[in-house]
């Protein structure tokens, strides 16, 4: 008996049935890989290059421990969306710090179809928006609703997920190594840490709403009192500090506004956007009162935020 052999022509047809076969699957699966939404993809571009890790408590910036946790929620309202992206872009670009820092947008319950949508989006993307049960308001109870919130909305993660929690608003530009600096030279419970308000037999101490930072330890005890649970109505800035007062909570004070370039100097490191004769100072750890473009750029030209722009044919910036 002959051994069967197959001809020229039947192997071509075999080849090119297989090949028919493999074609589409190999054009799906090329489409999928970069059309189709990969989370760990996603997250990895959002994240380069960025002190802030996508989800809470998901570790340091780099393989190192980092010195300390810190939760910078900002309170915003759901139709600011440039702010937000603003904010974004900031953070990215900062230089490394050896802190973890995660930034979230903090909104009250969002109305509105075209709100609903459009916040949805920003949430399936960059993962950084907690929106609280709550009314959009401003000295009626949100930020005790930011800070009561957050024990219960961590508790799947460790005892403790963060070192520092901090209240801050979006018109306020930080500068991610000042800061860094600045708290880890803190103590890690009874902390009181912000820009104090000029204290008076009216006014007793309190740090302004600019931006200011609790110990964790804090933010449990505002979570579980009647302190703070039947007092929510009046200057969120001033209630905080009214709070501690009445708790006997917050030993640990540290004002920023002692922070200064030397002892001549009467500009603190934290403040509203300067106006004549004031001016920026070098060391400033936050710029508050941003209320438009123009004050974004004139802070940004000042510390220099595009020094990391390299030369290109394709735009060309004047100065």
């Amino acid at each position: 008996m002959k051994p069967s052999s197959s001809s020229p022509n039947s192997t071509l047809a075999t080849v090119e049935k297989i090949a028919l076969v493999l074609l589409p699957l190999t054009l799906v699966a090329f489409i999928c890989a970069f059309n189709l939404p990969d989370q760990f993809r996603i997250e990895r571009l959002i994240s380069r290059g960025s002190n802030i890790s996508p989800h809470a408590g998901d570790g340091a910036t780099s393989a190192h421990t980092p010195e300390f946790r810190l939760l910078m929620g900002i309170l915003t309202v759901a139709d600011r969306y440039e702010a937000r992206d603003r904010l974004r872009l900031l953070h990215a670009l900062q230089p490394p710090v050896p802190a973890q820092i995660d930034a979230r947008f903090v909104l009250c319950n969002v109305t509105g179809d075209e709100h609903r949508i459009l916040v949805a989006l920003e949430i399936m993307l960059y993962h950084d928006i907690i929106v609280l049960n709550c009314s959009e308001n401003m000295n009626s109870g949100k930020t005790y609703a930011y800070f009561s919130a957050l024990p219960e909305l961590l508790s799947g993660e460790q005892e403790a997920p963060y070192d520092f929690v901090m209240k801050t608003d979006d018109d306020t530009y930080f500068r991610f190594p000042e800061l860094v600096e600045s708290l880890r030279r803190q103590p890690r419970e009874d902390l009181y840490w912000g820009h104090e308000h000029p204290a008076g037999e009216k006014n007793p101490l309190f740090m302004r709403g600019m931006g200011y930072v609790l110990s964790w330890d804090l933010v449990r005890w505002i979570a579980s009192t009647n302190v703070t649970r039947n007092n929510t109505a009046g200057p969120e800035d001033a209630l905080v500090g009214e709070w501690l007062r009445a708790g006997g909570r917050g030993k640990n004070v540290y004002s920023t506004q002692g922070a200064r370039l030397n002892y001549d100097d009467t500009k603190p490191v934290m403040y509203d956007f300067p106006y004549p004769p004031w001016t920026f100072v070098p060391n400033t750890i936050a710029v508050h009162r941003l209320k438009d473009r123009k004050k974004w750029a004139t802070t940004l030209r000042y510390f220099n935020a595009t020094r990391g722009l390299k030369p290109s044919k394709f735009y060309h910036l004047l100065n």
